[in-house]
């Protein structure tokens, strides 16, 4: 996903995961509550639009459906938190992403010309079980252990480290990484200056 940071700067991030994608749309807390776009069916409309479902889903979303979206998300950051710190996974929110995950999710169909494309009557219900389920393929599948919180100080962001060497530390090497390269190379330079 291509991400707009408060401060200007655009880059990159691939969370590894669709729900941790959903994650990018805010939560509770004061650094990810200010990213909050789910108190309105356009901010979720806006991130399907850009998260890595394949795009011309045609989405009708009630309020309810939203705010159980909303309440699955919380649930999912602090699941995907506790696993990345390796703690346990709390019951009250693993209960409610099991619930989630227990509804239909969204019907694809091959189109007339040989493409995938999406079954008409997709509503924000099945978008949430679709959400959820792969939420506890990436919690129970084999990058459970790569689910990580980025490197820099300053970033909050999680994804799954899906790269071969599992290796990965930063959100974005063209954001985090970048300025923590830069960081380092200005001590290094500093403390060679001072001999």
């Amino acid at each position: 996903m291509t991400l707009h940071h408060r401060d200007g700067q655009v880059f990159r991030f691939d969370a590894g995961a669709l729900s941790l994608e959903l994650l990018l749309t805010g939560g509770t807390g004061p650094v990810a509550a200010q990213y909050e776009v789910l108190d309105r069916t356009e901010g979720l409309l806006d991130w399907v639009r850009d998260c890595r479902l394949a795009p011309g889903l045609d989405l009708v979303v009630t309020d309810d459906e939203l705010a159980a979206v909303r309440t699955t998300r919380d649930a999912l950051w602090r699941l995907a938190l506790a696993r990345a710190q390796g703690e346990p996974l709390p019951a009250a929110d693993l209960d409610v992403l099991n619930a989630a995950a227990a509804r239909a999710p969204l019907v694809t169909k091959v189109a007339a010309d040989g493409t995938r494309a999406w079954a008409p009557g997709a509503t924000g219900s099945a978008l949430l079980g679709t959400v959820a389920r792969d939420a506890v393929e990436l919690l129970t599948g084999p990058y459970a252990d790569r689910i990580r919180v980025c490197g820099a100080d300053d970033c909050a962001l999680l994804f799954a480290d899906t790269s071969r060497p599992g290796r990965r530390r930063w959100c974005s090497m063209d954001r985090c990484g970048n300025r923590h390269k830069v960081r380092a190379h200005r001590a290094r330079t500093h403390t060679e200056g001072e001999k």
